[in-house]
């Protein structure tokens, strides 16, 4: 098992897509300082899944994604892809050929996938567990690390050395299974503490399921009782309801006979409503006509007081004209 391929998007320094190629043997990658070398290492160890941002030399996750330069806008997203060679099934995984890809947005929102299916980090810890590749793993070793394991300290070398010899999957399960049993016990002395409550809560049941008991005959009586009541009141309802029937009866048939009669006087009422409506409308006419009279007999009025004013002005002047004669 060996990695034959690592593709860089979007990764700190790395704008275009970057593909390098590994082969079987020795790989150096040289350059000055400066110019992205140690980012080839935090690509590795990131799509292992390393979580820890000051591990990649950063304050937090998304600033591994590129943010730009003066000449170029930053991106949104970061990608980086390894490929390894499974040829020997040390995977626990039938393929031969496997690809881890990771991938994180400016959101903060992360991806994981394993040959193109998307998956969770659970995943992939799982199946690099105890192959000596991982986040943490001996396979990716910085300076640091080698200080630290040539330090006095001894966990970090314990820690390698059980990497390396595959005791950490071993103790992984194990680390579970106290968890679980520390869940399991955690359960049982809740149920203990239950099972004491409702001990505690049966006597009392007891005693209410008695009054409820009790309860139950009381009400059984009570409905017999009204059971009986509601029987005699309907007797003599239906006792008083006979008589009323009667009285009811001859009240719809007196009901009916005045709906006929109404129905009649309606149909009168209509019919004289419409021969008042007649009578209006001649009434609208003869009134109609009369304003009309009264209108030319003012006229007439009217020509005859200027005709007799024009008659006396003519008398006034004849008898001008007869003294001017005279």
């Amino acid at each position: 098992m060996y990695l034959s391929k690592l593709e860089i998007f979007g990764f700190k320094s790395f704008a275009h897509k970057t593909n390098l190629s590994f082969d079987e043997g020795l790989t150096a990658i040289v350059g000055p300082n400066g110019c992205g070398k140690t980012n080839v290492v935090d690509a590795l160890r990131w799509a292992l899944g390393e979580q820890r941002p000051t591990t990649l030399r950063s304050d937090k996750m998304e600033d591994v994604i590129f943010n730009g330069t003066k000449s170029r806008k930053p991106l949104n997203v970061a990608e980086v892809s390894i490929t390894i060679e499974n040829t020997k099934g040390i995977l626990p995984t039938e393929y031969s050929e496997v690809t881890i890809t990771r991938r994180v947005f400016r959101s903060g929102e992360s991806e994981y996938y394993l040959n193109k299916t998307l998956c969770r980090l659970k995943d992939i810890r799982d199946l690099f567990m105890d192959t000596g590749m991982g986040s943490d793993a001996y396979s990716v070793i910085e300076l640091k690390m080698v200080e630290s394991i040539l330090s006095d300290n001894s966990d970090e070398r314990r820690r390698l050395f059980e990497e390396s010899a595959g005791v950490t999957k071993y103790k992984y399960r194990r680390k579970q299974a106290y968890r679980r049993l520390d869940v399991v016990r955690q359960d049982l002395t809740r149920v203990n503490d239950i099972i004491r409550g409702v001990e505690k809560a049966v006597g009392s049941l007891e005693r209410q399921a008695q009054k409820a008991e009790k309860y139950n005959e009381l009400v059984k009586q009570l409905q017999t009782r009204e059971v009986e009541l509601l029987k005699r009141e309907y007797s003599n309802i239906m006792f008083k309801i006979e008589p009323l029937s009667e009285q009811l009866s001859l009240v719809v048939n007196e009901k009916n006979r005045l709906e006929v009669e109404v129905k009649q006087e309606e149909t009168l009422l209509e019919v004289l409503r419409q021969e008042s409506e007649e009578l209006e409308r001649q009434l609208a006419a003869t009134q109609e006509d009369l304003i009309a009279r009264q209108s030319a007999i003012h006229e007439l009025e009217q020509h005859r007081a200027t005709t007799q004013e024009r008659r006396r002005s003519l008398q006034l002047n004849i008898e001008r004209f007869e003294r001017e004669k005279n």
